[in-house]
């Protein structure tokens, strides 16, 4: 895919009629910078992306139920409710401008992970449940 920002811009509705993007909002701002780096680094080889050491890592399983949300609405960068695997594959993006793309198979494994009802994406129920299991 060409011209991929390096960062997912995340659009919110307002009393305006300008539909101006809040960009980087969310995933980076909710959470410490040490943490996303530390999470970041830790995934840094292709293959090495484990979603329960990442969110522990960046310090998402310690978050509430709220602020988890916003972290899923910046993942959900074309803003349909669901995190559909192409969104998925640029998910370390969402955190840190220089995270890498996931591989096409850890992609394919943080969905499967994820989605619990089996159709091909990722709801807001279903991450917030990923984010917190054991």
């Amino acid at each position: 895919m060409t011209g991929v920002p390096l960062h997912l811009t995340l659009s919110l509705p307002s009393s305006s009629s300008s539909n101006t993007p809040v960009t980087e909002m969310a995933a980076k701002d909710l959470l410490k910078a040490d943490d996303i780096k530390k999470a970041i680094e830790a995934v840094k080889a292709v293959g090495s992306f484990d979603h329960k050491k990442f969110f522990a890592l960046v310090g998402l399983k310690a978050m509430s139920a709220d602020n988890v949300k916003k972290v899923f609405q910046a993942i959900d960068a074309d803003l349909s409710g669901f995190i559909e695997e192409e969104e998925l594959k640029f998910v370390l993006k969402s955190f840190a401008a220089d995270g890498r793309d996931l591989s096409d198979a850890e992609t394919k494994a943080f969905l499967k992970a994820a989605d619990k009802d089996g159709d091909g994406k990722i709801g807001i129920d279903e991450f917030a449940a990923l984010v917190h299991e054991a």
